[in-house]
């Protein structure tokens, strides 16, 4: 291990506040696009630098361990990606008179200290520190989900906003709770917070409170996951907000809840009065995977459809999590990283189609393998890739679920099979209808640069076929840790 005279875990959430703080006062659209692409890069160098540098112990506020170094890493990738993404899209927006140069500064600096947030619920050491850092994330996607200042928009952020901020109120109830367990045990003040100090004394903490915790954490942070019924406001922030930000939302933001989740998930398994929150999760995967597949057959705006399929990934996700073990686990780990590489790069690819077009009802988008072949067909492989079809990441993983279900629980591989049956017949029905038949609408040459479509999914196609051994053992380790 190598040491270096700063901390990683501090470098992720400096260089973010920094970049904002300059972004805010800088004008002009392509030197803070490019601003914006540089402090990305870094804070991706600095997640990087987690696997070869030594890990300090845990502080009061701020910890890394195995766990959360896969959420960053993959946040901060994917952060970096959408920010190539972005300076080409953004710049259209503008040259189309879509959004102001004010509108492009404003963006840039909101997009930077989404990622702090972000990576600060990543490496929070206090479970207080946490909910405020998803909070952060939650209220700075909010206001770019509105910046094209539409009716629609306007709406749907005001949804987003209302919505969330009801999660968000459990989810610091739950909080609240736990801290009143802690207490008798841990003592007042701080130490009843750190998420550290929880796990080494969770066997002694009232299993009443812990379990009343868990049902309200889980729905205010099923909440920001996209958890059926608690999904409503994801489909309208992925259709009126910029499209670099779909893809975030998608890639990224419900990953951060995802991983709230599991951390109160492995502080119960710890407690061995408290309640198993397997079953809960269990339903609530399940639940949102049926639900979302069907509705894939009645969207008619192509951002809608793959907001709709985040809801159902996720729900198969939470499921894997919820049913737990060393295989499911894994699984799910699997599944979370290969979802956010696959539907960030659909994004990029619909971001793109959508501009081309002027537009983003399925009906009016036919035939782009034709007309523009590189972005045609990356879609379409995207659109496989997130069926789950062979030989693609995905197809590894639901695979996995799918074979952990039938060994523990046979009767819930019904259900589970059947969601993906269904979703995978209204992906691929909509998927053939846009890549092919006879062209319709603009048939203008794409200007913009394909790079972070390709890159993840060459990505998702190599983790298909191969998994480097230490990858594997590292995520088997992970799924020992999550119980």
């Amino acid at each position: 291990m190598i040491a270096l005279p700063f901390e990683a875990e501090t470098a992720v959430l400096v260089i973010p506040v920094a970049a904002a703080a300059i972004l805010a006062a800088l004008p002009g659209y392509r030197l803070t696009a490019r601003l914006n692409v540089l402090a990305s890069l870094l804070t991706m160098l600095a997640a990087l630098s987690l696997f070869v540098t030594e890990r300090p112990q845990p502080g009061q506020y701020l910890f890394v361990d195995d766990l959360n170094i896969v959420f960053i890493v993959l946040n901060t990738f994917v952060g970096f990606t959408a920010s190539v993404f972005s300076a080409g899209y953004i710049g259209h927006e503008l040259e189309s008179g879509r959004l102001t140069a004010a509108n492009l500064r404003f963006y840039h600096a909101m997009y930077q200290i989404m990622m702090f947030g972000m990576n600060l619920a990543f490496v929070a050491n206090n479970i207080g520190l946490m909910w405020v850092a998803v909070e952060l994330a939650t209220l700075t996607t909010v206001l770019m989900v509105g910046i094209y200042r539409t009716h629609e928009a306007l709406e749907a952020a005001w949804k987003y906003f209302i919505l969330g901020s009801v999660g968000i109120a459990f989810a610091l109830f739950g909080t609240i709770l736990v801290y009143m367990a802690a207490r008798p045990v841990v003592g007042e003040g701080h130490d009843a917070m750190v998420w550290t100090l929880l796990v080494e004394h969770a066997s002694k903490f009232d299993a009443a409170l812990l379990n009343v915790a868990f049902v309200f954490l889980l729905l205010g942070y099923g909440t920001k996951v996209g958890l059926a019924p608690l999904h409503a406001w994801l489909p309208d922030a992925h259709a009126e907000g910029p499209t670099p930000i779909s893809a975030v939302l998608s890639g990224l933001l419900l990953n951060v809840a995802l991983y709230a989740v599991l951390r109160f998930k492995i502080l119960l398994a710890a407690s061995p009065e408290a309640l198993a929150p397997g079953p809960l999760m269990v339903t609530m995967g399940l639940t949102s995977l049926v639900f979302a597949a069907f509705m894939l057959y009645r969207r008619r705006d192509i951002k809608r459809l793959f907001a709709y399929s985040s809801i159902e990934h996720m729900g198969i996700i939470v499921f894997a999590f919820g049913m737990g073990g060393p295989l499911a686990n894994f699984a799910g780990l699997l599944h979370m990283v290969m979802h956010s590489l696959t539907k960030s790069a659909i994004f990029y690819a619909v971001g793109h189609i959508a501009q081309i077009k002027g537009t983003q009802r399925i009906a009016d988008i036919r035939g782009l393998t034709e007309t523009h072949p590189g972005l045609g067909w990356a879609f379409l492989i995207g659109v496989i890739a997130i069926a789950g079809l062979p030989p693609l990441g995905v197809f590894m993983s639901e695979f996995l679920i799918v074979s952990s279900t039938f060994a523990t629980q046979p009767l819930l591989a019904i259900p589970l099979v059947f969601g993906l049956m269904v979703a995978f017949g209204a992906l691929i029905m909509r998927g053939t209808g846009i890549a092919f038949g006879e062209p319709v609408g603009c048939t203008a040459p794409a200007e913009a640069s394909y790079l972070p479509i390709y890159a993840h999914l060459a990505l998702v196609f190599v983790a298909g076929l191969y998994l480097p051994p230490p990858l594997v053992g590292w995520f088997r380790h992970i799924a020992e840790l999550l119980g």
